[in-house]
């Protein structure tokens, strides 16, 4: 079966959104509870170490989100990283299909849209590039595009600085826990924890009020570190309202996922968001995913639990997290 792609349906320049894409009235951006002037934490990993390790344990436990700044990335590689994205979905309609995935095989690697088996279901204003980045050992290039011809030597560069910042803010949340900077790492499987990329394209859509880019959910991963275009669209979900994150250029926008939400005992929290789209101009983000290998048992750090604080979630592989529901353990 043919798959209809999101952004051939707005090359089309329709005036009216399908059916298949129109959310329920309670899901609706202009219908549900949102609060402007308030802003995320934004951390500079310049500070002091105390200061960043204090911040940063802060934003984990009261958001669940945060912006670092001063990580060290060139802007120079954001730009590249985004340019080249930019150009892959920019090539004829039938490039981009030669790399096409199929979830239902279970390959989930390569050019594709989210739809639904369920026809009761909406489908998201959305088409993405996903594939692995590291480890090497899991790494397939026959998975990544071949044009434009620089986006591999790109994406393995911003692959480095990305695994840098990682340790690095594992190593503070891991501190921030009252724990060794290594224990989270290794808790994630040590050097073979993974890195997966996401390229999230959503392009112009002609009834914006009425769709999502993304529905509101968690992430599967420990934690997500991703750059933005200039677009808005990102919104968190604090204090029972969607708070709109304002674009800082070279900023990483960092979310906690359920992998570290279970890890700390539910101390840093697992943060609810979702993605809007714009009428008049395509959105874009790059997500890595940082998880860890299948066979990983996850569960709450043992050194976090006592008589006071006794473990909150089961203990599973992460296989078992993945392709089973998040489910927390009665209070």
């Amino acid at each position: 079966m043919e798959v209809v792609r999101v952004q051939s349906l707005a090359f089309q320049e329709l005036k009216e959104l399908p059916a298949q894409f129109i959310r329920p009235a309670s899901e609706r951006p202009g219908n549900t509870k949102a609060v402007e002037g308030v802003t995320a934490p934004v951390i500079s990993l310049s500070q002091p170490n105390d200061v960043v390790v204090r911040e940063i344990a802060e934003a984990c436990s009261q958001w669940g989100f945060f912006l670092i700044i001063d990580h060290g990335i060139s802007p120079t590689l954001i730009q590249r990283l985004q340019e080249v994205g930019q150009d892959f979905f920019a090539l004829p309609q039938h490039e981009k299909e030669a790399y096409a995935n199929d979830p239902s095989t279970g390959r989930f690697e390569g050019y594709g849209t989210k739809m639904t088996k369920n026809l009761e279901e909406k489908i998201e204003w959305i088409d993405y590039y996903f594939h692995i980045m590291s480890p090497p050992s899991k790494v397939n290039y026959e998975f990544w595009p071949k044009n434009p011809p620089s986006y591999r030597e790109v994406t393995e560069e911003y692959q480095k600085e990305i695994s840098r910042v990682t340790d690095k803010v594992l190593e503070l949340l891991s501190e921030g826990l009252g724990l060794e900077g290594k224990v989270l790492k290794s808790n994630l499987g040590g050097e073979n924890m993974e890195l997966e990329m996401k390229i999230n394209m959503y392009p112009p859509c002609p009834q914006p009020e009425l769709a999502l880019g993304v529905e509101p959910h968690t992430d599967m991963s420990a934690l997500t570190l991703l750059v933005p275009n200039d677009v808005p669209g990102l919104q968190v979900w604090k204090d029972d309202a969607w708070v709109a994150m304002d674009y800082l250029q070279n900023a990483l926008f960092v979310h906690v996922g359920d992998q570290l939400e279970v890890l700390s005992n539910g101390k840093y929290k697992s943060v609810l968001h979702r993605s809007l789209v714009n009428k008049e101009r395509m959105r874009m983000s790059w997500a890595v995913f940082v998880v860890p290998p299948h066979e990983t048992v996850i569960g709450p750090i043992s050194q976090l639990l006592n008589q006071q604080n006794p473990p909150k979630f089961s203990t599973k592989t992460f296989a078992e997290f993945r392709y089973r529901k998040f489910n927390k353990l009665p209070q």
